[in-house]
């Protein structure tokens, strides 16, 4: 068979034409630059080959090499990118055409930009961001940071937060024991409480009379660093020994579903609480109904649905009867320190904080009877009378204390 062709079977010739070398060579971009068109944003921009041949199928691969490796295609001749630039910020390019079904692609064409200048370790560290949101739809921003370890004690910070176009310097910082700045606190800002999933940018640079400070740059998902608003219009109701507690979801532009709730069901006469969680607007709870109670909610948005920080604890309610613990506790602690020695039954009315797990269920749950032998509220015998004269003592001091419930 001639050049080209081959016998495949039973005298069949197969033959295929040559490889066609393409008519013309794609080359790459010209005039690639890097520039810092705003805080922790690079501006891309190149040229065609003037001596690229003319064709409609022409696209642009891009490579974010560093600080974070990033590839993405473009028509376009010019492309943003945000990115932390404190260690500096490298990329590269080359053209991509299409050309008889198949792609032909260019060599590359690198740019970078250099880090700041900066002595090592006198950028800060530890920076942590929270946004708080009210009700009328204004966030404020507070941040903290710790100084860098080789800062000189003369080192000034100063902190910069954008958000999309607006970036804004701060006027309120806290400061440490040499006065240097640690923390800052934007009480109004332009963060929008209803976009999701936007980027806020943290950048501090310093001064110092001895070295230069090297700045630092971080990017905070809005939602992630948003301490979430507590439930509201909680309300508690107790039908025999059956606890019924009802919230409304926070004020948020989430929807309803992305909510999660902890309880904070605290037995004030067996000195222990309970942390239980659920999904739902209301929890209910038999209990004995001869105890003292206190309840309060907290809200965060569930993982799924960019989970943020927890809300602050709802103010306390209380429910059931008041029991002795409150009058002796409260005299407890107004006791000299030699009456409280000879009293050690009374340590026990110290409560603390350890968790009853989580409840048989995320709606409803049991908690246990409230004895009256219980070793958190008994107060021996042997010491009711040092308690008798502290409650006169108390009372001759002109303090009040609130009388048992019968």
């Amino acid at each position: 068979p001639s050049r080209g062709c081959e016998v495949i079977k039973w005298g069949v010739v197969s033959c295929q034409p040559p490889p066609q070398t393409p008519r013309f060579q794609v080359l790459p971009p010209v005039n690639f630059t890097l520039t810092v068109s705003a805080l922790a944003e690079v501006l891309l921009q190149w040229k065609p080959n003037p001596d690229q041949e003319k064709n409609d199928i022409v696209k642009y691969d891009v490579e974010i090499m560093t600080p974070m490796q990033q590839m993405y295609d473009t028509k376009k001749t010019w492309s943003t990118r945000r990115a932390v630039l404190h260690n500096g910020f490298s990329a590269r390019i080359r053209t991509l055409l299409h050309y008889n079904n198949s792609e032909i692609k260019s060599n590359w064409v690198t740019a970078k930009l250099k880090a700041p200048p900066g002595a090592v370790e006198t950028s800060v560290t530890n920076l942590s961001c929270v946004i708080y949101t009210a009700i009328n739809n204004t966030a404020s921003l507070h941040c903290t940071w710790l100084a860098g370890k080789a800062a000189p004690e003369d080192t000034k910070y100063f902190l910069f937060y954008r958000y999309n176009s607006y970036t804004e310097e701060c006027q309120e910082y806290s400061k440490d024991k040499w006065g240097r700045n640690i923390g800052c606190r934007f009480s109004n800002t332009y963060i929008n409480r209803g976009e999701i999933d936007q980027v806020v940018i943290i950048h501090i640079n310093g001064s110092s009379k001895d070295t230069a400070i090297k700045p630092f740059e971080e990017l905070f998902n809005k939602n992630a660093i948003e301490k979430v608003n507590p439930p509201r219009k909680v309300t508690v109701s107790l039908k025999q020994n059956n606890l019924l507690v009802k919230w409304e979801m926070p004020v948020s532009s989430f929807l309803e579903e992305c909510f999660e709730y902890e309880l904070n069901i605290y037995n004030w006469k067996m000195g222990y609480k309970q942390i239980l969680e659920t999904t739902l607007h209301s929890f209910s709870l038999t209990i004995d109904d001869t105890c003292r109670y206190s309840i309060q909610i907290r809200a965060n948005r569930q993982s799924w649905c960019d989970e943020g920080f927890w809300s602050d604890w709802t103010e306390p309610l209380f429910i059931g009867k008041n029991q002795n613990v409150f009058v002796r506790v409260f005299i407890f602690a107004a006791l000299p320190s030699t009456m409280k020695a000879a009293i050690p039954q009374c340590s026990s009315l110290h409560f603390d904080d350890r968790s009853c797990g989580k409840g048989g269920g995320r709606s409803r749950g049991v908690l246990g009877p409230c004895t009256a032998s219980s070793p958190q509220t008994l107060i021996s015998s042997s010491s009711s009378a040092l308690l008798q004269a502290g409650e006169r003592l108390l009372h001759g001091a002109g303090i009040v204390t609130w009388p048992d419930d019968k």
